[in-house]
């Protein structure tokens, strides 16, 4: 069983903080690393996203504008020098530039070589850029081929990676209504672009990790047993996608599919957090990214709905959210809803079953 730094690869609004939450509780043998990427991706000076990129006043107050890969990387591989084992719930699309244009290596990271592992601390110096008010991308690196990301395969390949999914019908919704007043305030976003939904970006790093033999060709759950990967070889780490909706309603049986698959000991006090010590962490964890995480900072628990979700069709859900959003927002989240769909389906096929009661 691989005992490599876990990294749960997700889309926004996946249900992901609660999730995370889970393992928060287990701080005695498990790390837990809080959505780090999107520091370098929308702050440092290897930024991918144009979100703040007139904003340089912005950049710099966030207290991420000289974030670099690398250095997201080296706090990480501090993290995990208690001798824990680390475990990463992050957005796969912060490795990936925006609109699908062609990725090139992350220059911070250009000089790593396999045997390093998680600790770049341990590479030669690198500069990025010294005009750090200029667009940093295309960067001035190479990509590698086939490669979706700004990473290494060699620093790819030291993870042990999972995928989370929610139906884009209940994501884009929940992001629409983190950008609209009230919370919008709070989040200091008033708008998502397409190219944040992170679908697509989550569907070609999960078929590039396969393909490359990082993960698979066993399907956790499934008795599957497929020849994708270098060689048809076993990476040892099965492919782990879970869906949000599932582990919402049946969350003891899937997280413990979730630990049985990961190595990870399953206990169900996991699913319990209302001590002080636990809400006091999780309200200092979540104030990097605030007024996203109100309703997993304010749990207690990961409970079972009581009610599953009645099914609405098409038309229902958009005069739905026409009612809370107004026509233009209802109009923008079902064509988002749409566009995404093709990527859920593909990564719904290899979601581990939940349990018949």
């Amino acid at each position: 069983m691989s005992n490599k730094p876990i990294f749960c690869a997700t889309h926004p609004r996946a249900c992901s903080t609660a999730f995370e939450r889970v393992f928060m509780t287990r701080r005695d043998t498990l790390q837990t690393v809080h959505e780090p990427f999107g520091d370098a991706f929308y702050f440092g000076p290897e930024r991918l996203h144009d979100r703040y990129e007139n904003d340089p006043e912005e950049r710099k107050t966030s207290g991420f504008g000289d974030s670099t890969y690398r250095t997201i990387f080296d706090n990480i591989a501090r993290d995990g020098a208690e001798g824990k084992r680390v475990f990463i719930k992050d957005m796969a699309y912060y490795w990936m530039p925006p609109d699908n244009k062609p990725p090139r290596i992350a220059p911070s990271l250009n000089n790593y070589k396999p045997g390093v592992g998680t600790n770049t601390t341990e590479l030669s110096p690198v500069t990025t850029r010294t005009e750090k008010d200029a667009p940093p991308y295309p960067y001035p690196t190479e990509g590698e081929p086939g490669n979706p990301t700004v990473l290494p395969k060699a620093l790819l390949s030291q993870f042990h990676f999972t995928f989370l999914i929610r139906h884009p019908k209940h994501s884009i919704p929940s992001y629409q209504r983190c950008t609209t007043a009230p919370l919008d305030d709070i989040t200091g976003w008033n708008y998502v672009d397409t190219n944040e939904a992170g679908y697509a970006e989550l569907r070609r790093l999960f078929d590039y990790l396969r393909k490359e033999g990082l993960v698979g060709p066993r399907v956790a759950g499934q008795s599957t047993n497929g020849t994708d990967g270098e060689d048809g070889k076993d990476s040892g780490i099965e492919i782990c996608v879970l869906d949000a909706d599932d582990v919402l309603d049946n969350p003891s049986a899937m997280i413990e599919a979730y630990c049985k698959s990961t190595g990870i000991k399953y206990e169900p006090e996991m699913l319990k957090w209302e001590e002080e010590y636990h809400q006091k962490y999780a309200k200092e964890v979540f104030e990097k990214w605030r007024g996203w995480h109100e309703d997993a900072i304010n749990s207690s628990e990961l409970k079972a709905r009581t009610h599953k979700k009645t099914p609405k069709t098409d038309a229902q859900l958009y005069a739905e959210w026409k009612e809370k959003y107004g026509e233009k927002a209802a109009t923008w989240i079902r064509d988002t809803v749409k566009k995404n769909e093709a990527d859920y389906d593909y990564l719904k096929q290899f979601a581990i079953k939940p349990v018949s009661n």
